[in-house]
């Protein structure tokens, strides 16, 4: 097994992430396990961000780091929340304050404007200074609903209509989030970079004579 820092805090992407690393032989530890604390966010894009997360955990906790960066954007709004997705109404906003600020800024928007994306940029990591990361990137078009529905999911998943879905993000369950999800594009593509390099399901041991 080879452990692996997750650079985040969030404990939904730790559950998501979780399950598909590990079937890869990954043991996965969050960076507040292992007592690091996050870095301020100063890029100016989602995949440089990414790479300064997972160079400041791999630094911290002297392991091989994944980091992601992720958010929501809006074209009609200059494509606002984008890199502030979670932290659009305030440094401490709850996920609802967010939603309530966006469904706010959109009041006025139909048809068309009311198109939206997500994007994921991830960033696995040998060592903190690994010349050739592995950057994985991923989306998921929708638009933006006038009231929040279903309980699932976290962030935004409650505002956010999928193209072609029917429903919101929120009413998908995990399995079916992580197929359709920008989070699950960006994995899938790491994923297949991981196995290219070496990186493989572990084998069962062997029965005894």
């Amino acid at each position: 097994m080879t452990e692996l820092v997750l650079a985040t805090g969030n404990p939904g992407k730790l559950r998501e992430l979780t399950p598909p690393l590990a079937a890869l032989g990954f043991t996965l530890h969050t960076q507040a396990e292992l007592g690091i604390a996050a870095v301020d966010e100063t890029a100016g894009t989602f995949v440089e961000n990414a790479l300064l997360k997972a160079r400041h955990a791999a630094q911290c906790g002297g392991l091989a780091a994944l980091a992601e960066d992720s958010g929501l954007c809006v074209p009609a709004l200059g494509a606002a929340p984008g890199l502030f997705s979670a932290r659009y109404a305030g440094e401490q906003a709850t996920d609802e304050e967010n939603n309530a600020k966006l469904l706010r800024a959109m009041e006025s928007l139909r048809g068309s404007a009311r198109q939206a994306y997500f994007t994921c940029c991830m960033v696995y990591l040998t060592e903190a200074d690994d010349p050739s990361p592995l950057i994985g990137q991923g989306f998921w078009f929708g638009e933006i609903a006038k009231a929040p529905r279903g309980g699932g999911g976290f962030g935004y998943d409650p505002i956010f209509y999928p193209a072609g879905l029917g429903g919101s993000a929120a009413e998908l369950d995990g399995p079916q989030k992580g197929a359709l999800s920008h989070r699950g594009a960006a994995l899938r593509a790491l994923l297949a970079l991981l196995r290219q390099q070496g990186y493989s399901s572990p084998q069962p041991a062997s029965p005894r004579d």
